[in-house]
């Protein structure tokens, strides 16, 4: 099994004299962070779409073996909630052409108050590129069912694996790859995954059986994720 492991982004100003330097220029922070990692997740683009000029940058300060996931717009998955893909699908793609053979998997999380809706999300697999893998982060429970597992790995699109708040979702695979988000151990976004508790990730991963492993630490607070992404990166070593 190949690892790869990182944060969810990684422009975290509060990471300064805990990851970065005190006079290191932000521009500069992304090739700082991949001098200790080879992905992350680019969590902005929930947000607002990255321009050609920033892409352009992020892969002037990374190696070319550096591979970003990049979170989907929440105009796909919370305003439009994976209707019209002819429509809502083409902006986005187009944006993830210019990350080239530097794109990895794309990450959808759907809303947390989101009924399941099977036949949407067939539609929407349908006009995804199989091509591009891609995951499932369903933050609605109602979604954890056996046939939206069995539409997942009929696409070979994986059901993400998150741990948030104290709860952590099914540990399944339904691609040939694994995405697992770790937003921390207790609260939301915050706190430090012990090193017992590393390791049970690294066993639980393994016992998944797939060919890669994406992990993303989100809980930035006091920059706990790099420090747990780097614990994580000894224990797969």
């Amino acid at each position: 099994m190949h690892w790869h492991i990182g944060t969810s982004g990684w422009h975290y100003p509060h990471w300064i004299g805990r990851f970065y330097a005190a006079d290191l220029a932000p521009d500069a922070w992304l090739a700082h962070y991949a001098r200790h990692f080879d992905t992350v997740e680019i969590n902005t683009s929930f947000y607002r779409l990255p321009t050609p000029g920033a892409i352009a940058h992020w892969l002037d300060a990374t190696p070319d073996h550096f591979v970003f996931a990049a979170k989907a717009s929440r105009f796909i998955t919370h305003l439009k909630k994976l209707m019209q893909p002819e429509a809502t699908l083409p902006p986005f793609l187009e944006v993830l052409t210019g990350l080239g053979t530097r794109r990895g998997p794309v990450l959808f999380q759907l809303p947390p108050r989101w009924r399941c809706n099977a036949e949407r999300l067939t539609v929407f697999l349908d006009a995804w590129p199989a091509a591009i893998p891609c995951a499932f982060e369903l933050r609605d429970p109602d979604w954890l069912r056996p046939e939206i597992y069995a539409l997942l790995r009929a696409r070979n699109a994986a059901l993400c694996i998150y741990s948030l708040g104290g709860y952590t979702s099914p540990l399944l695979a339904t691609a040939d790859f694994a995405y697992l988000r770790l937003h921390g151990p207790d609260a939301p976004y915050c706190g430090c995954y012990s090193h017992a508790a590393l390791k049970r990730w690294v066993a639980q991963v393994r016992r998944l059986g797939v060919n890669h492993a994406y992990v993303y630490f989100d809980n930035d607070e006091a920059a706990y994720a790099v420090r747990n992404a780097l614990e994580l990166k000894e224990l797969v070593a």
